[in-house]
């Protein structure tokens, strides 16, 4: 297996900071890729992918930017449940604390209200990123910078304890804190930029579940936000996490319950060329071993592929109609990019170096569509 298997990954910041056998740096490059914020940083692309240790330095810079123009309007508020025993009824009583604690014959009574704060989860959590990516910065200003804001914060009074990612809804903003949403999405991207540098030690660590799940959702979500950020301005639409559907003509009254869905990582469309190529990603080495033979592709992902792209014909839909296929794998050292012609579809079975260094992931991204951009 090309990446090293998960159960001896190493998370060691000896060996040259490595989440197995990807190098610390071209995880912050994905992180990057998938973020909006990379749209938002176009002067400086060439730069990232000319040195990827400058990516936190960047979103530092990026982050403390949308939290001094926050605090300049003023942090957003929210609304936080509380308990307290009061001189007067607050929202609703609380009889049994009242009744256990004898909090009439004090004059008192226990109340559950809502409190409007500063303290919310998401200004906790902008703090947290805050001091977090002060120490992975590069520069020692910029770290005082990041540890002065967040020093700023709590004395605003966002004090609270960082909360846990399920605590703040990064997706969801309404009018009133809309304001919020580059702030949040930069503290996100800060967040996660910190956490490969967590672990110390030379030593081999089992590497959690949680994080080999992160680091495969992160590849996914880099290669869509690359391909986006690259070829939306050159005629493609590029697509992500689209569910399509099985030309269903007949059914029995279960079968929804049972039958899978299909739902593809990327889809590229370009009008212009009448071209579509949808690609399937996998964290995992893109042959195992056969039954007859050392190396064999790995037969469900050319089912899968198979059945994305002769599912789609015959509805009207010209793309569909000469589709292309792509299984992309990542790799570490071992390289592949073959291609096969199957009922007018052709399907590409390809790696990227997860190894490489940027400009090297970035024109094996290019070269796996196979044309010139």
């Amino acid at each position: 297996m090309t990446l090293g298997t998960p159960e001896h990954a190493s998370c060691s910041k000896d060996d040259g900071g490595r989440i197995g056998r990807i190098p610390v740096r071209n995880l912050w490059l994905l992180m990057l890729y998938a973020s909006e914020l990379f749209r938002d940083i176009e002067n400086a692309k060439v730069a990232v992918e000319d040195n990827p240790d400058d990516i936190p330095d960047l979103v530092a810079e990026i982050l403390c930017r949308q939290v001094e123009r926050r605090i300049q309007r003023n942090l957003s508020y929210g609304y936080q449940s509380r308990e307290a025993e009061l001189n007067r009824v607050r929202g609703r009583i609380n009889l049994l604390n009242t009744e256990r604690r004898r909090l009439l014959d004090r004059g008192k009574v226990a109340c559950r209200f809502d409190e409007l704060t500063i303290d919310t989860a998401r200004n906790r959590f902008v703090r947290s990123a805050l001091e977090n990516i002060s120490k992975v910065v590069r520069r020692n200003g910029l770290a005082r910078r990041c540890k002065a804001l967040a020093a700023s914060l709590r004395q605003m009074g966002v004090t609270g304890e960082q909360p846990g990612r399920g605590e703040v809804f990064i997706a969801r903003f309404g009018r009133h804190d809309v304001d919020d949403q580059p702030m949040v999405a930069a503290a996100y991207l800060a967040f996660n930029l910190a956490l490969p540098t967590e672990a110390e030690g030379s030593r081999q660590l089992p590497l959690p579940d949680r994080e080999i799940s992160w680091v495969r959702k992160l590849y996914e979500k880099g290669v869509a936000g690359f391909y986006d950020v690259v070829l939306s301005g050159k005629g493609w639409r590029v697509g992500s996490g689209k569910v399509i559907d099985w030309q269903i003509e007949s059914k029995s009254p279960g079968i929804d319950r049972i039958l899978p869905s299909m739902r593809t990582d990327i889809i590229l469309d370009h009008s212009g060329t009448e071209r579509r190529i949808v690609i399937d990603t996998k964290f995992n080495s893109v042959v195992t071993r056969g039954w007859y033979r050392e190396e064999s592709l790995r037969s469900g992902y050319v089912y899968q592929i198979y059945a994305y792209l002769r599912s789609q014909e015959g509805r009207g839909d010209l793309l569909a109609e000469k589709a292309s296929g792509l299984l992309l794998h990542p790799s570490v050292g071992d390289m592949v990019n073959e291609a096969v012609m199957i009922q007018n579809h052709e399907i590409r079975f390809a790696t990227v170096d997860l190894a490489a260094s940027a400009k090297e992931i970035r024109g094996q991204l290019l070269q796996v569509l196979d044309f010139a951009i």
